[in-house]
């Protein structure tokens, strides 16, 4: 009985913390006494979703410093120009919250501050869009595997959608006169693949602070998949065991267009 009530403890003392970053905006995690002890937690969760996906961890490449590009090119939705939008993109994104929820045992709620105070990966990657062009870029963000762990996934979760903040194009309004809201982007990936050790939620770019146009505050960096499996704005995630109710069923605004769901490379 001693394991079970010693992860018990792991767990509490790590949501504990987590909440408070969320709410303080502190930076302690990397210093926390619990730190260490998060890499097991980690290594409990890719093992349970490489069964699930039958599936490895192989690395995607990454590169030298001297083969980042002069400009980083930008991906879809350049700026999601909504009021809420600008106004924590005045306020520097002090006050954004991405909750983790849906099939956990741990909620979470995390500030930019909470998030970029997690152990940090960095990595020179190259990024392949669908359209045909690729960018080589240096990332710098948190390792989802490392927030995933701290929520805790149910049993049945399989996915791990990322709802955004940009809208895929303008309002409309109906025969009535009602209002009907556009879509607003969302992908998603499997366990396997959210648990990468080279998929982060990125918060810098080249050395900087995300540029808006390439997701600020917080953008997914999954490296081993297409550049438009890498959602930009992130604002909410969710576990999810199927993707029948969210948007058009197919786990992502472009798979709802036709693409395929798999964009791995």
């Amino acid at each position: 009985m001693a394991e079970p009530i010693a992860r018990r403890s792991l767990l509490a003392r790590s949501a504990a913390a987590v909440s408070a970053l969320a709410l303080a905006g502190c930076t302690g995690i990397a210093d926390s006494p619990w730190a260490a002890n998060l890499l097991g937690e980690v290594e409990k969760l890719t093992k349970r979703a490489q069964r699930l996906f039958a599936g490895g961890h192989a690395l995607a490449p990454e590169f030298p410093k001297s083969d980042i590009a002069p400009v980083f090119r930008a991906n879809g939705t350049l700026n999601p120009n909504t009021n809420d939008y600008n106004v924590h993109a005045s306020e520097g994104f002090r006050n954004w919250m991405i909750p983790v929820e849906g099939l956990v045992e741990n909620p979470l709620r995390l500030s930019l501050a909470a998030i970029r105070a997690f152990p940090a990966r960095s990595q020179i990657t190259r990024h392949d869009c669908v359209e045909g062009w690729s960018c080589i870029g240096a990332w710098k963000g948190a390792p989802l595997a490392h927030i995933l762990a701290l929520a805790r996934p149910k049993p049945d979760a399989r996915y791990v959608v990322f709802h955004c903040a940009d809208p895929m194009g303008e309002a409309d309004v109906d025969t009535l006169g009602n209002v009907i809201a556009p879509p607003y982007y969302y992908e998603s990936l499997d366990l396997l693949e959210a648990t990468h050790p080279q998929t982060i939620l990125a918060y810098e770019l080249n050395g900087n602070v995300l540029p808006v146009e390439h997701g600020a505050p917080i953008r997914v960096r999954a490296e081993r998949q297409l550049g438009y499996k890498m959602a930009k704005y992130v604002q909410r995630i969710e576990l999810v065991d199927s993707f029948a109710r969210i948007g058009g069923g197919k786990g992502g605004y472009w798979e709802d267009q036709g693409y395929q769901w798999y964009g791995g490379i």
